[in-house]
């Protein structure tokens, strides 16, 4: 029977792989393709959500306003509102946030390096 290694020095709550870690449920908050899309844009600089849903193109009002604040709970965007008619809202990676988007920058770097064998490899499986 196997069992299930921790990760070395890590505590539970940061093993991606058990089921129950806080590591897990941060994962599964950013890795999804409306955060890792508006991680990626606010890379740039502070942006409006009007801006910000311009950048992120095909993200619904919906989906965006949900995925700002999940990243916005976790502490990697900063929200200030503006006291002005109609309110100003901007959005803003904090240091962690701009941690994770280098992470994010390797992967979009990586998906174009890649872009032409997955290509074929689609086409392949789907002959």
């Amino acid at each position: 029977m196997m069992t299930k290694r921790q990760l070395v020095g890590l505590p539970e709550d940061a093993d991606l792989r058990r089921a129950d870690s806080l590591a897990r449920e941060i994962f599964s908050d950013v890795a999804n393709k409306w955060a890792l899309l508006i991680i990626e844009a606010l890379g740039e600089g502070t942006l409006r959500f009007s801006e910000l849903r311009g950048e992120v193109e095909g993200v619904s009002h919906k989906m965006l306003t949900q995925n700002l604040r999940m990243l916005e709970r976790n502490g990697l965007v900063d929200r200030k509102v503006y006291p002005t008619v109609p309110p100003r809202v901007e959005y803003t990676l904090t240091g962690p946030g701009q941690d994770l988007r280098a992470a994010v920058d390797v992967i979009c770097g990586w998906t174009g390096r890649h872009l032409a064998h997955i290509e074929d490899a689609r086409d392949r499986f789907d002959a």
